[in-house]
């Protein structure tokens, strides 16, 4: 099965061309709001004629659709399956070592496939060497472990591209104007600070009910 071959500086450019899209700002855009303020209570009424007090749709100001839709963006991401990474000496094997594991694999949603991210750098490391996939203790950049969350088999390219335009979607929200590459290897960033990150756009998109 082929390997994505992007490289972080790659996926860096583009997820932030994704952003920029039209498509994804409509994606993005009112994430954050809420239904209404609940008002008083109607009072009560009895039932028209011919329709039964059973019949609760009709007490209804939205389409049944659009409610379960809403319920459904509230919840959070599903937990990622256990499927335990491979050891330390799998952080730094050839990605063409694990081919094996995307055999049999679905797709999967932008914030599951950011949760193995954040795996990847709680359990490998993170590092900061500008545009390197790995060092040579197997630690991933933000980029660099997204890129390692699709190579063992967690999402497709598709599924990576969305999961870091997300990931720059948070960090406009947080004031950072350019790409997660630099934001990854500036002075004073810290792994604290990269899985605060991940963490965050998780949030985000699967508020989003991605």
């Amino acid at each position: 099965m082929a390997i994505l071959v992007l490289t972080p500086d790659q996926l860096d450019a583009q997820a932030s061309q994704l952003h920029d899209t039209q498509a994804w700002q409509s994606i993005v855009s009112g994430w954050e709001l809420t239904a209404p303020e609940p008002g008083p209570p109607a009072p009560a009424s009895a039932p028209a004629p011919g329709r039964q007090p059973s019949d609760w749709r009709s007490l209804l100001s939205v389409p049944v659709d659009r409610l379960i839709d809403d319920a459904l963006r509230t919840l959070p991401a599903a937990p990622p399956p256990e499927r335990p990474l491979p050891g330390r000496l799998g952080a730094v094997l050839p990605d063409r070592v694990h081919a094996w594991r995307r055999v049999g694999q679905g797709d999967l949603r932008p914030s599951v496939h950011l949760g193995y991210a954040r795996q990847i750098l709680a359990e490998w490391g993170w590092q900061n060497t500008p545009y390197r996939l790995r060092n040579a203790r197997g630690a991933r950049c933000v980029c660099g472990a997204l890129l390692t969350a699709h190579r063992l088999g967690y999402g497709s390219p598709a599924t990576v591209n969305r999961a870091g335009a997300w990931l720059i979607t948070e960090l406009r929200s947080q004031g950072w104007p350019g790409l997660i590459g630099p934001w990854n290897r500036a002075p004073g960033r810290t792994a604290a600070d990269a899985l605060a990150l991940v963490d965050a756009a998780a949030r985000r998109a699967a508020a989003a009910g991605h």
